[in-house]
């Protein structure tokens, strides 16, 4: 037990996803094998304010962890020799070194390498996609030119700066594209402020939408298909999980299909060919090498009717609830939730 690695799981987040974050680190706390790993609970509020928590992990699952009893102020320690945080009490401060960091953040402020970058400046070894890459992936016209340049075929799309914005340049962007299309934020998670257009009379609307979650939007052409996704595990030699599908009765797999399958089915395996399979497990490989991403992420991407893989986007901290599609798609490749973060804890020490 003494020589127990000292980890960091971060959990909340100032994100409009701070309640999955939750759910996801509630999942993964209970289930890494505390005797190898000592956790160090880091919170963070929806304001932006971090806290070791000392208090119960199942407060965690139901947002009541705050409270000034189990909760004390936290900071990234800029020391690279320290590698870790300081606790603030009152005019005293703790010291902490961390052996890693793994952050079970989604969304933004979490998942775009702003807390990847705060850790790896004080040399934290970050259990995750680094700095570059979140970054990269949370921007979908960035993620598409790396991935188109790696061959993969992507979405034909424009984007649209606030500072840019002109009605008539969106219509005949959206006329080129073809409708239906999609009009996303660049960089948001979760299908946060994602509208299908279906007639140029909406489009703007849409704009305005996605322009609530973001300083920049994306029309992006519909890719006839449906969504397979590919769990990728690893840093220099790389495991994929079996591939799933997103079956869906209506619409598109917004935010609250994601969190409920009111009208959508995952298949894991998805229902396709052995060979088919084979080729997208091969394409997420390839993307997540060419968008530098490191430890795990799922690789979304769209089947065509005529069997060509089109590149989605990243997550590169996807949901980890013992429900969620990464563990699924690793469970149906043999690998159990708890073999998994075993497995995951065990790479930052090869590194």
């Amino acid at each position: 037990m003494k020589n127990r690695k000292k980890i960091a799981v971060l959990f909340g987040g100032c994100s409009s996803e701070y309640e999955v974050s939750l759910q996801s680190a509630y999942a993964v706390i209970t289930h890494i094998d505390t005797e190898q790993y000592e956790l160090v609970l880091i919170g963070i509020t929806k304001t932006g304010k971090w806290y070791l928590y000392q208090g119960d992990p199942v407060n965690i699952q139901g947002d009541s962890w705050y409270n000034e009893e189990e909760c004390i102020p936290a900071v990234v320690s800029p020391d690279k020799e320290l590698h870790g945080i300081l606790l603030m009490k009152g005019r005293e401060t703790e010291e902490i070194s961390l052996d890693g960091a793994l952050p079970i953040l989604h969304g933004r402020n979490g998942e775009d390498g702003t807390v990847q970058g705060a850790l790896e400046l004080a040399e934290i070894p970050v259990i995750g996609c680094g700095t570059m890459s979140s970054a990269v992936c949370m921007d979908k016209e960035m993620a598409h030119r790396l991935a188109g340049e790696q061959g993969v075929k992507v979405p034909r799309s424009y984007t649209i700066p606030r500072e840019d914005l002109n009605l008539m340049d969106i219509k005949i962007k959206g006329r080129e594209l073809g409708y239906p299309l999609f009009v996303k934020p660049l960089r948001a998670g979760s299908s946060f402020g994602i509208t299908r257009v279906e007639k140029a009379e909406d489009l703007r609307l849409a704009v305005e939408h996605a322009f609530e979650y973001d300083s920049s939007v994306i029309l992006e052409e519909m890719i006839a298909g449906f969504e397979v996704g590919c769990a990728v595990l690893g840093t220099k030699e790389l495991m994929t999980g079996a591939v799933d599908e997103i079956e869906l009765s209506e619409g598109f797999f917004d935010y609250t299909e994601k969190y409920t399958l009111k009208t959508s089915k995952i298949h894991v395996p998805a229902r396709i060919s052995p060979e088919k399979a084979k080729e997208i497990q091969e394409t997420a490989k390839i993307i997540y090498r060419g968008l530098g991403c490191n430890y795990f992420a799922r690789v979304d991407m769209f089947l065509t009717p005529s069997g060509e893989i089109y590149f989605n986007e990243v997550n590169t901290i996807p949901g980890f609830t013992s429900h969620s599609r990464y563990p699924n798609m690793m469970k149906a490749a043999g690998v159990s939730f708890e073999e998994l973060l075993s497995r995951l804890l065990e790479l930052s020490g090869r590194d």
